[in-house]
This record gives C-alpha cells, sequence and structure tokens, in this order.
C-alpha cells in the first residue's frame, strides 16, 4: 500500500511539472532595460537562387528587389555562373581561351545596384574547358573535372580580376568565392574524386588570390556537412587558401538529390535536425588547425527537392524560425534555398504551386515561409534576455518594441507517409493554449501596437489555391485576389498607452506552427 501511495504521488507531480511546461502556461517575460547585445542577424546575410541564367529574366529581377527590400538579404548565390549559358568561355581553333562577361555584367550589375552582393559560386564547367560530357539539370551544368587545370586557375584569375575592374577592389573584399557545389554527391554534381575537387579547389583559390590576397575563397560547399575536416587538413598541409568554410543541410533523413520529388521525402523527426549539422561544423572547425574560419550555410531548408509541398505549407513558417533560433551564432550564414520559384533544375514547372523551393512562387506570391524573413527583418538591432526558446524579443533607439514568437510543432505522421502526401492536404492546426507576454521597464508614453500572424488559413496563400481546387494555371484575377489576402499586413492595430509602471502584458491564443509578431512603435 506505502508502494502505491508513493507511486501516485510521483505520478501526480510529474502530472503537475508536465503541466506547468504546457503551452497554456507558456509566458514570454522580458526587460527592456535588460539587454542581450547586439542581434545577430545572420538569417538575411545571404539566399539562394536557382542558378545564374534565369537571373536575367524580368519577373526574376522584380522579385529580387521586393525580397531585398522587405526582407534585406545581403548576398545572393547561385548555381552555373561559368555554364554554357552565360557564355563567359570558350576556345579558338588553336585552342586558346576566349573570356566574356556581358551576361554576368548584366547580372551583377543588377545585384550591386539593389546594393546587394554575390556569394560567387564557381561552377559549374564551361564544355569548351570540360573533360567530359556528363551534366546534370534540365540545362545540363557540367559537372566533370577541366581537362587543363592551368586553364581553369586562368579563368577564375581573368574573371575576378574583371569583378575587381568593374566593381572596385574594396567592393570586390567584400564578396564570397565559393568552389563548385556539392562535390561529394559523385557523380551527381562532380564526377572526380574528393581529390579532384581538393586540385580544382587549389588552382581556382591561387586564381582569386592572384588578383588580390584578401579576397575570400573557400569551400566544399558539401551536402549533408561533409568533408569539412578534410578540406581544412587539406589545405593546411598543401599552404592553399581558405578563408571560410561553406556547406549544406536538410531536414530530410534519406538522400541528398531529387529533382522531381519522386522518391518521396519524410520530415526528419529529430529535433536538432539542420541545426545539429551546423552546431557540428562549428565544432570541427574550432577543434582544427584553422579555428577562426567562418562558416556559412550556403544552402538549408526543410527539403532538398524542389518537389515537397512542405514549402508551400505554412508549417514551413515555424520551422524556419525555430530552425534559425537553434542555430544561435554558430553560423555566420544560413543561407535559404531559395527565394523564388522561378528555378529550373527539373526544367520549368507547370503549375504555381508545386512544391518548388521559393519564399515566392513564380508569380511573386508570397508563401508563409516568406513572412518569417519578412517579420525577422522588423526585430529592432538590440537583442533582449529571453529565456523563452521559441521567440526573438529585441527593440530598436527609437524605443520600439518587438516580440516573435512561434509554435513549432513537428505534425507529420512518420515514415510510412511521404511529404508528398501529407503536405498536399487541407491540415487544420491544433490550439496550443495561451502565450502570455509582458515587457517591463518600457519607456512610458503611448505606442501603436501591431500584430502580425502566419499560420493556418492566415498568410497561407497553399490554402487560398487549395479552395480553388488547386487550377494547373491562375487567372490574373487569381493571382492578384491571393497576393491581396497574403500580403503581411497587421492582423490588428491598436492604440495603447504605456503608464509610469512601464509593463506591457497581452495574451494570445495560439495554435501549431502559428507565428506571431507583436511590434510596439513609440510614438
Amino acid at each position: 500500500m506505502k508502494r502505491i501511495l508513493i507511486l501516485l504521488v510521483l505520478i501526480h507531480s510529474i502530472q503537475i511539472i508536465g503541466q506547468n511546461n504546457t503551452a497554456e502556461n507558456r509566458i514570454i517575460k522580458v526587460d527592456y532595460k535588460k539587454e542581450a547585445g547586439k542581434l545577430n542577424t545572420m538569417f538575411k546575410e545571404c539566399i539562394g537562387a536557382g542558378r545564374a541564367n534565369e537571373g536575367l529574366r524580368a519577373d526574376w529581377q522584380q522579385q529580387l528587389a521586393v525580397v531585398k527590400k522587405e526582407c534585406d538579404f545581403k548576398y545572393i548565390r547561385f548555381h552555373g555562373l561559368l555554364s554554357d549559358d552565360m557564355a563567359v568561355y570558350r576556345e579558338d581553333n588553336k585552342g586558346n581561351p576566349e573570356y566574356n562577361y556581358q551576361y554576368v555584367d548584366v547580372l551583377f550589375d543588377y545585384i550591386v545596384s539593389l546594393k546587394m552582393k554575390p556569394f560567387v559560386e564557381l561552377g559549374f564547367m564551361p564544355n569548351a574547358l570540360a573533360s567530359g560530357k556528363e551534366t546534370i539539370f534540365w540545362w545540363k551544368g557540367n559537372v566533370t573535372p577541366p581537362k587543363d587545370y592551368k586553364k581553369w586557375e586562368d579563368l577564375i584569375k581573368n574573371l575576378t580580376a574583371h569583378f575587381k575592374e568593374r566593381y572596385g577592389d574594396e567592393e570586390v573584399k567584400t564578396w564570397y568565392f565559393e568552389v563548385w557545389n556539392e562535390p561529394n554527391l559523385s557523380p551527381g554534381f562532380w564526377t572526380g574524386t574528393q581529390q579532384e575537387y581538393f586540385k580544382l579547389y587549389d588552382y581556382a583559390a591561387r586564381g582569386v588570390k592572384a588578383v588580390n590576397p584578401a579576397y575570400k575563397v573557400g569551400g566544399p560547399a558539401t551536402a549533408g556537412a561533409g568533408w569539412v575536416p578534410e578540406t581544412i587538413d587539406f589545405c593546411v598541409k598543401n599552404n592553399v587558401p581558405l578563408d571560410f568554410i561553406s556547406t549544406h543541410t536538410y531536414g530530410v533523413n534519406q538522400g541528398y538529390l531529387d529533382e522531381f520529388g519522386t522518391s518521396g521525402t519524410v520530415l526528419s523527426p529529430d529535433v536538432n535536425s539542420v541545426n545539429g549539422d551546423v552546431i557540428n561544423s562549428r565544432k570541427q572547425i574550432t577543434n582544427s588547425a584553422k579555428p577562426n574560419l567562418e562558416l556559412h550555410y550556403t544552402e538549408w531548408s526543410s527539403s532538398y527537392t524542389p518537389a515537397d509541398p512542405i514549402h508551400d505549407s505554412y508549417h514551413s513558417a515555424a520551422y524556419i524560425l525555430q530552425k534559425l533560433k537553434q542555430v544561435g551564432n554558430a553560423a555566420n550564414s544560413m543561407s535559404y534555398w531559395v527565394f523564388t520559384d522561378i528555378f529550373e533544375e527539373p526544367g520549368p514547372r507547370f503549375t504555381p504551386f508545386h512544391g518548388g523551393f521559393g519564399l515566392l512562387n513564380t508569380q511573386g506570391i508570397k508563401k508563409p515561409a516568406y513572412f518569417s524573413y519578412y517579420l525577422m527583418n522588423k526585430l529592432g538591432e538590440t537583442e533582449l534576455q529571453n529565456s523563452d526558446k521559441a521567440s526573438w524579443t529585441s527593440k530598436n533607439a527609437k524605443g520600439d518594441v518587438q516580440v516573435l514568437l512561434w509554435d513549432f510543432t513537428n505534425t507529420h505522421p512518420g515514415d510510412k507517409v511521404w511529404n508528398q502526401t501529407y503536405y498536399v492536404q487541407d491540415l487544420p492546426s491544433k490550439e496550443k493554449g495561451k502565450v502570455k507576454i509582458e515587457v517591463e521597464g518600457m519607456q512610458k508614453g503611448k505606442y501603436i501596437l501591431e500584430i502580425y500572424k502566419v499560420g493556418y488559413k492566415v498568410n497561407d496563400a497553399y490554402a487560398d489555391y487549395q479552395a480553388l481546387n488547386k487550377p494547373s494555371q491562375l487567372t490574373r484575377q487569381q493571382v492578384n485576389s491571393i497576393k491581396e489576402r497574403n500580403n503581411g499586413a497587421p492582423i490588428s492595430v491598436e492604440k495603447i498607452t504605456i503608464d509610469g509602471k512601464g509593463i506591457f502584458s497581452r495574451e494570445l491564443n495560439i495554435n501549431e506552427n502559428d507565428v506571431v509578431m507583436l511590434n510596439l512603435i513609440k510614438q
């Protein structure tokens, strides 16, 4: 009997502890005067795009201008800068190289005009310089080693010198030169060995540094966080320049490359997917002979295929915020792959929503994922001390206060169900109780309180597309209607007064995978 009583007491204690940790009792309590330091904005340092040639399109450029204005990404990275559709390299009938940067100039001039910078991925191989005919993607990027490594080095040197002449030494010093893309996926992205990649890297790095030793070069741009210690070890032992490490990670368990989504993907149930790779990469660098190298994750997302409906789902908004929060200070940048569905690895897509990587679809409709970055960009420059693990709190010099919070709940049923089956469904979100927000020490006075929200059927363009029975094409009126319904405007705006006690308090209902922002604007 005594054992039973003890057991009942233990069960009751566990229940109380569990109840105190539920969302119903979630409290975000901060003090305006207690700062955590400058807000880490690694989340908007870089954004991905499909390939260089797509950047010559008017709609691509129009979308990038919107993304820059509203999300303020600093750098942009894309494949295919040296591929034949950019007309960079050919040889005359005697085998002498001929260089041409007219297409490159159009693209880079536009990027620079937006006050953005290129994160220069050096790839793929121009056909005239390639040792083989193997290609990847609909647009046939050549993935073979160069037939002549000296000519490869000369191409990189000539290209870098062109950038210096056109944009100036001080500007190009701020750029990053990344050698190739995912060479550990062989023969997909690279038909050579690891050692042949290191040779490719060596010659490319020397080509960049020949123009200016201060220019930043790095790699290995691997899939699955691979080859980090090996790359550092090679560069140290062979005295090869290395200014940063770059690699990639995606939040699914199986495989790496799937252009069409035909093999099926499953969102990882691991709470440390994505961020676990990033933190491990940082540890690998710290424990290496080059412990102070910058770490750039030049691709990341919930899934590695441009045919995964999780990219269109409202679940993505909270997922992005959760993973970036978990990464913390481990990475210098986390480049989301990609900003737009104008993306042709599997060829042009035939429907407006097809699980594309983009934050915006082909018509420029903003997906829920877009608003994660839109709202993060509204955070103030100073972070406030905050023990809640699913929120950011901040302030700016004007006295405004921002609270960005979310609930990420992985509702995926498990390995037996593909993302491609699950996330195309209507998936109503369940209630998760209440969240109480308390801000102490605020300046006395009048404020405008804006409340923003992303979630099920709120800034949820895919839900509106479903309501139209998923037409294969959208009319102009349908596009405009979906854009208007999903424009990121506050769901409420009100005037409030903070009295001499300096306390703001608000209680909100929250559902699974909701994202909410409170923006208190000092008048």
